[in-house]
């Protein structure tokens, strides 16, 4: 009993800390609302048009986002070929890629200056739509969101047994037909998943709203709590619209697990590569059509982004103390919130990996839940309620380095978590018979079996949330100051101001310490893979 109770315990003092801090935010929130009317966001005619425009950016960004995933996934299930891999990596970076590095990548290309009018004014063309407003915003989030989307995709067409596309090419089965009876199921399964994520990434928006919103028309709730609290000073409004906001989100995600069902266990054989049979020059004419279309959305942004910041601004930038001092905030708040995260969701999954072999599936599957409930508490509404909490005891921006740090580690634990739960279960469900049998635990375990099977994921898990704490904008732009900025910030400023070849090189340089420290962790785990 003794041993069940050390096992469960790190995971319930995290778990109750989490808790402890989403519940003391909300309570904040709930005192600043004195006279709270759930009437109130429909009676204001702007608050309903900001509820109204949250909706409705968040459908159709959605819409288009996993509509063309799916034939995307489809045509990359069936073709082999060389940068396959390369094209899968960067549909991975999209996840963890930097909002603002985005937007100034599609700037560089669908703006005003960018290369689409420059070659439109050519032909004495004008642009034929302005990418901020609801434009850009639904281009935005196609291009964070698309590539996520295909993969998870992918992934589940990935699970189809070899023997189903043997059993196809034998009855004859191609195109429409073999579409509809072995890839459509494996994708319906998995699509409540995937539109429940798109949406919510779009519904909880912050920086691309905040970059290409185009003033009240495009306004969302998210960016409405922002302007209550940041230069309205309006506490209630703030209090009222997060509350509705965190409504709006625990209710989509009950309704997507209302309509999700878990993917069928199929059993069989999964290769990498699996012959097309039957395959015919249509079926390879609507693939590649696929496929160079996400790579046309995909890469004109980032190689813009990389273009634009090799300008004549460069070495003045780099001089500027400002911009190192931005990075030095920017690394600092990432360093701890990824290694806060790392442990903190290790102790979660201790304890929940401890309760599914014990058969307890509930309580494992809770205290997960509560791990990865930040989901639906966007980082401005967590900042907002611990704001209004530390106000009464005192002065929030002389701490804002640990309260970004705090809420920044929170939003990249439901990340990590996912990162790390199966491959912990399965090294317990491997190795605890042999482990028990030698007398091997504590430090010993951990260093020769736990340390050695987890550390390519626990090295991912460190990467993402390092990343993800790095170009967030969301609790830095409530807490951030002219003495208190990270590089996320610093370009968002200078974007404000239209110093755009200054935003260039400040958008390069967050692109490369993003997708560098990528590159390298890989590089770090294949080297000691082969050792």
């Amino acid at each position: 009993m003794n041993t069940r109770f050390n096992a469960s315990l790190p995971g319930v003092i995290t778990a109750g800390l989490i808790a402890t801090v989403v519940i003391s935010a909300i309570t904040a929130l709930i005192s600043q609302a004195t006279d709270f009317n759930a009437l109130q966001i429909w009676q204001d005619p702007y608050l309903r048009h900001v509820a109204g425009f949250s909706f409705y950016q968040a459908l159709l960004s959605t819409l288009l986002s996993v509509i063309p995933a799916i034939p995307v996934a489809y045509a990359l299930s069936r073709r082999q070929f060389f940068g396959r891999s390369l094209l899968l990596r960067l549909f991975a970076m999209t996840l963890v890629l930097p909002v603002l590095v985005a937007v100034f990548g599609l700037l560089a290309i669908y703006g005003k200056n960018g290369l689409l009018a420059a070659i439109l004014s050519i032909w004495q063309q004008p642009l034929p739509f302005n990418l901020y407003g609801l434009h850009g915003i639904l281009l935005a989030h196609v291009f964070l969101n698309l590539p996520l989307a295909t993969r998870l995709l992918l992934q589940s067409l990935e699970g189809i047994p070899f023997e189903q596309h043997k059993l196809a090419a034998h009855l004859g089965i191609t195109s429409w037909s073999k579409f509809r009876l072995i890839a459509w199921p494996r994708l319906r399964q998995q699509l409540p998943h995937v539109i429940g994520l798109v949406f919510m990434l779009c519904f909880t928006s912050f920086a691309v709203i905040m970059s290409l919103g185009g003033g009240p028309k495009a306004t969302t709730i998210e960016l409405a709590i922002y302007q209550a609290l940041r230069y309205d000073f309006d506490l209630a409004a703030g209090a009222v619209l997060a509350l509705w906001q965190m409504l709006i989100c625990c209710s989509l995600v009950l309704f997507t697990l209302r309509f999700a069902k878990p993917l069928s266990t199929l059993t069989g054989s999964v290769a990498e590569h699996r012959p097309n049979y039957l395959d015919n020059r249509r079926a390879k004419t609507w693939d590649w059509i696929w496929i160079c279309l996400a790579l046309l959305l995909v890469l004109p942004p980032l190689l813009a982004v990389i273009g634009a910041g090799l300008n004549n601004k460069l070495p003045q930038q780099l001089a500027e103390p400002a911009l190192w001092q931005a990075i030095a905030n920017s690394l600092k708040i990432a360093l701890f919130s990824c290694v806060i995260s790392v442990f903190s969701g290790i102790a979660i999954l201790l304890t929940s990996r401890h309760w599914r072999l014990h058969n307890k599936r509930l309580r494992a599957d809770g205290i997960e839940l509560l791990g990865t409930i930040i989901l639906v508490t966007p980082s401005l509404v967590l900042s907002t309620g611990i704001f209004l909490l530390l106000r009464q005891y005192t002065d929030v921006f002389a701490t804002a380095l640990w309260v970004v740090i705090s809420v920044n580690a929170l939003m990249a634990l439901p990340y990590v978590i996912k990162t790390l739960s199966q491959p912990m279960l399965h090294v317990a469900q491997q190795y605890n018979p042999l482990c028990q049998s030698l007398g091997m635990s504590g430090l010993s375990r951990l260093r020769l079996v736990e340390w050695r099977a987890l550390r390519k994921p626990i090295a991912q898990a460190l990467a993402i949330g390092f990343v993800l704490s790095l170009g967030d904008l969301g609790a830095i732009a409530l807490f951030g100051s002219q003495d208190f900025q990270t590089l996320p910030l610093y370009l968002f400023q200078l974007l404000g101001s239209y110093q755009m070849d200054a935003a260039a090189v400040a958008a390069l340089l967050l692109l490369l310490l993003s997708l560098g420290l990528f590159t390298v962790v890989e590089k770090v785990l294949i080297s000691d893979h082969k050792k």
